[in-house]
């Protein structure tokens, strides 16, 4: 028996889901985080259940050769950066074998008659710096000398305690510089901070967002009031610091909230967006829009989506939950339609704005409505849609049981599955397997180095046995025997279409 405060000493055999070290004594499981697969370690129970326990790193007595010193002074406190521990090298292994475990346990994927492609990750000067989008809790903290002052940074682990912070490792080094402007005009005007027990204060957050290409950058207060005291005086001092800032808000969340963000947002200087590129699709951004806060490895990702839908001019594309459009606009040029369906209606506009500024070309063959997934899919099959290709790109929960069943009944050629949690796209994937779909091929891809998650994308193919075929196709007119042929799977399904 085990219990709170004991102390043991711990051989780490694996990495959790979450990042977190699996350790064994006589059987018995413990967690425990900052370690890694190979070291031997000394902890201290914290919390014990029937059949695991918790416990904290005391000390590492045999290190991992993969252990790296965190860049961040602030990596074991704050709750972000759960791999900065881990060499990069290393994050990869561990998030490939995710995806494939995932895959394998949850998803019953035979690896062995799929296409699978190493994990793509940022180059190596890269991995740092790397997010266009962060949001800071803002508190009110007492100095050394007992003077109170207002401090930023991130909450440390399951808790909304601040961990102190202005240049954090994997924001864009601007933000540091903006922040401390920020801070130090709420000090020198008696702008009070958030206190979240008593609900008292004005800034909760500030909130800011770059452009990589364009490099514009937009800056948010999030506050509980609209009146913002002194603010002339913080826009002047930003705008002359920094000429890249387009546009300067004030959003207002009076309400007892986890949700950062309120509905009601005051322009206090600029257009209200930032503009950027993303695969050389023009978007703009203000406070509430979605987009994937790593540029570069989106990019990427998009880029293999593109790949893998294997779009041709007479093809119709479904984009479902498309949010600003970014996916399918960016493979617009290579089919006939697009429609893309999102439940977000600020997220619609965007789309359609989009659309509109990459010319009329593609505006015209380009339609966006706002509706849930499930119920949009259910609908478009219900009329007759037929696309040829679709791509899903779920949030984290992954599809609902009406999409998917929505997606089969349209019986696209292909699915291309853009993946943020691959226990999810396993699950999925393994549903669309019973309904006469192939897990062809997958590639993960590293969008958010330092940390636990990873994307990945699937591409499903329709099994040419499920084929709704008119004509009978025999292996007469193919002219050739499953015993004779040497060809590939994907070359008898090219000749069944050229046949039909």
């Amino acid at each position: 028996d085990f219990k709170k405060n004991q102390e043991v000493i711990l051989k780490i055999d694996d990495l959790g889901n979450n990042g977190e070290g699996i350790g064994h004594v006589d059987g018995y499981a413990l967690f425990v985080k900052e370690v890694l697969p190979g070291e031997t370690i000394r902890a201290g129970i914290m919390k014990c259940k029937k059949n695991y326990g918790f416990a904290r790193l005391l000390e590492v007595l045999e290190p991992s050769p993969d252990r790296v010193e965190p860049q961040c002074p602030a990596a074991r406190p704050c709750g972000g950066c759960t791999l900065q521990h881990l060499s990069y090298n290393a994050q990869l292994r561990y998030k490939e074998n995710k995806v494939k475990n995932c895959l394998t346990r949850i998803g019953g994927v035979d690896l062995t008659t799929v296409e699978w492609l190493p994990i793509l990750g940022m180059q190596e000067e890269t991995p740092w710096h790397y997010r266009n989008k962060a949001q800071f809790p803002v508190r009110e903290q007492l100095d050394e000398n007992g003077k109170p002052h207002a401090v930023t940074g991130f909450y440390a682990g399951h808790s909304h305690r601040v961990i102190p912070m202005t240049d954090c490792t994997i924001q864009a080094p601007i933000m540091r510089e903006i922040l401390e402007i920020a801070l130090a005009w709420m000090d020198n005007n008696n702008i009070p901070a958030y206190n979240e027990e008593h609900r008292t204060g004005l800034v909760r957050h500030i909130y800011i967002r770059t452009g990589y290409h364009t490099g514009q950058i937009m800056v948010c207060l999030v506050c509980t009031r609209a009146k913002l005291p002194h603010s002339e005086e913080l826009v002047a001092q930003l705008r002359e610091q920094f000429p890249a800032i387009a546009t300067i808000l004030l959003n207002v969340n009076a309400k007892n909230t986890n949700v950062i963000l309120g509905s009601e947002t005051h322009l206090l200087y600029g257009p209200g967006y930032l503009e950027d590129t993303l695969c050389g699709v023009p978007v703009r951004l203000g406070p509430l829009s979605f987009y994937q806060v790593n540029t570069l490895a989106a990019e990427q990702l998009y880029g293999i989506a593109a790949q893998y839908a294997q779009l041709t001019p007479d093809d119709l594309l479904l984009d479902l939950y498309c949010g600003m459009g970014t996916i399918g606009l960016s493979m617009v040029d290579h089919c006939r339609e697009l429609v893309g369906v999102e439940i977000v209606p600020e997220a619609i506009e965007s789309a359609k704005a989009n659309a509109a500024r990459m010319g009329d070309a593609i505006a015209t063959k380009s339609r966006f409505f706002c509706a849930d997934a499930g119920a949009a899919a259910t609908r478009l099959a219900a009329e007759g849609l037929r696309p040829d290709v679709i791509v899903l790109d779920p949030p984290r929960k992954g599809c609902d049981e009406a999409t998917l069943s929505a997606v089969v009944k349209m019986n696209p050629q292909r699915v291309v599955y853009v993946s943020c949690n691959p226990a999810t796209a396993a699950r999925d994937a393994k549903w669309l397997e019973t309904q006469g779909y192939r897990t062809e091929k997958v590639q993960p891809v590293d969008l958010f180095p330092r940390t636990k998650h990873c994307e990945a994308v699937l591409l499903l193919t329709k099994l040419n046995v499920e084929r709704h075929i008119e004509v009978d196709v025999s292996m007469d007119e193919l002219d050739v025997t499953a015993a004779e042929s040497k060809a590939t799977y994907n070359e008898i399904r090219e000749h069944v279409w050229e046949i039909t």
